[in-house]
């Protein structure tokens, strides 16, 4: 009952505050990019708040539970991503005038064409982020409530697509900033308070634990037996396709120049820094006090069980509830990023944009990550996510990168590099999923492919990009990305 009192009041702010921006949500910079008046300090909460998702709360400690200390890998390139976006994209996308990625394509090669290939692929994207964020949305009600699974689900999507159909990016803004320190002060204390109480009790425990491959400094993904292959796929796929996140980039553009845009993107990556020092905390706890969940296939669930295991009693539940509050602050704040983003390759880049038409892809782009979402209870949340993370580092990564630095981009290399890594990187995810690969190399490459399907677009976008002949505007379309104005 607590937990379910936590989370409703975590609920009932993030409408009030999301609904307190609809005010200045009239025309589509309003409501795409807050008409770029977002502060930096803010801002940079705000970015940390929607980009700290269910992976981020709940899967990475279900991971290290149940894959071992290398599992943290994920948090090191979820971080080192912001680096590649600070030095790579942030400020040349603030100055290229783009609010979407496929604005950017547009202006960069001007093609509808290739604008509308690349909405298709932000709808992937952001779809396959999505699906794991109401998926934890269902699982956490449903322990701290006993609520079916289906009724999280729901929730989740009908409070983030009022409170986003409302007031767009500005409303965005406001309830993603309050999350981040929602999600840090209520992920942090707990597992400080864990730690302390554990004290002795969990050095007894760690003697009858065995750690000797949990405690590898490498990802073995999939029990592949390919450490090194794994951890640099995953490395890959989480850092650079940070570079290619559709909410990501959009975010920039609420910034009021490319100095600020830069200065954002240094102050997320100290934010992250201080938030991924805690769900580490609790997949190391989780190891000890609960390695029963590892064999039961409900790993995700560690941050919200760990309490009630270690303290028990009233205290327990209280703890248990605000684990479970953080939770769903991830859940939410994420799922309004990616919201903000479907309804931008649905509407603004698929169509002609309008306010009234931006509230109705939201709706209907929830509506559609809900019913997804219900089949998805037992897929591990850091799958999907990683899913999302390689398509987009197979796709708009290079895109960006070479459309930024590179004069000698052409559209036909931009749409065959875009192709093929959809269909490379959806394809092996898939084929991941129906087939059995056994062990060896093949896992890590078609459970995380990011390790070939990144150089393979990057090799076919140049590739055939030097067999033609740029457009004659590419120098100044390029200049223009980096003279400071």
């Amino acid at each position: 009952m607590t937990g379910l009192l936590a989370i409703g009041l975590l609920f009932a702010a993030s409408m009030v505050i999301g609904v307190y921006g609809v005010r200045a949500a009239r025309t589509t910079p309003d409501f795409l990019v807050a008409s770029q008046r977002v502060g930096p300090v803010w801002n940079s909460m705000a970015i940390a708040g929607e980009y700290v998702s269910a992976a981020s709360v709940l899967g990475l400690a279900g991971l290290m539970l149940k894959d071992g200390i290398g599992s943290l890998w994920y948090a090191v390139g979820f971080t080192a991503g912001y680096v590649a976006v600070a030095a790579l994209v942030a400020g040349p996308m603030r100055r290229s005038g783009a609010y979407t990625v496929p604005d950017f394509a547009d202006y960069r090669l001007a093609s509808q064409g290739l604008r509308k290939l690349c909405a298709v692929i932000v709808l992937v994207i952001m779809w396959l982020y999505l699906v794991p964020q109401f998926k934890g949305a269902g699982v956490v009600l449903h322990l701290v409530s006993g609520t079916p699974y289906w009724v999280g689900v729901v929730l989740a999507g009908l409070v983030v697509t009022v409170s986003i159909a409302a007031g767009g990016m500005r409303s965005a803004t406001y309830v993603q900033g309050f999350h981040y320190l929602v999600k840090l002060l209520f992920i942090a204390v707990p597992a400080v308070f864990l730690v302390v109480h554990a004290g002795e009790d969990a050095r007894q425990e760690a003697l009858h634990v065995d750690v000797d491959d949990w405690s590898r400094p490498l990802l073995d993904l999939n029990g592949s037996g390919e450490p090194l292959l794994a951890t640099w796929s995953v490395l890959l796929a989480t850092t650079l396709g940070a570079v290619g996140l559709p909410h990501v980039i959009m975010r920039f553009h609420t910034s009021a120049t490319a100095w600020v845009a830069r200065r954002v993107a240094v102050g997320v990556i100290l934010l992250l820094g201080v938030f991924y020092l805690f769900p580490a905390v609790y997949g190391l706890l989780g190891r000890v006090f609960t390695p029963h969940l590892e064999h039961s296939g409900d790993t995700d669930t560690v941050a919200v069980v760990l309490p009630g295991e270690i303290i028990g009693g009233g205290w327990g539940e209280v703890l248990t509830a605000i684990v479970a509050a953080g939770a769903f602050a991830a859940f939410l704040s994420t799922s309004s990023g990616l919201l903000m983003a479907l309804a931008g390759g649905l509407s603004h880049d698929l169509a002609r944009p309008s306010v009234p038409r931006l509230r109705k892809a939201v709706a209907g782009g929830a509506l559609v990550a809900v019913l997804l979402s219900l089949p998805a209870e037992r897929v591990d949340i850091n799958v999907l996510v990683g899913w999302a993370f390689a398509v987009a580092a197979s796709t708009f990564c290079p895109l960006l990168v070479l459309g930024i630095w590179w004069r000698g981009l052409t559209l036909t290399g931009a749409a065959a590099g875009l192709a093929t890594g959809v269909l490379a990187s959806t394809g092996a995810a898939l084929a991941s999923v129906l087939t059995d690969p056994g062990q060896g190399w093949l896992v890590v490459l078609l459970a995380q492919p990011a390790a070939w399907t990144v150089p393979l677009a990057f090799l076919v976008m140049i590739t055939v990009s030097l067999l033609g002949t740029p457009p004659d505007w590419s120098e100044r379309a390029v200049l223009r990305l980096h003279v400071p104005r």
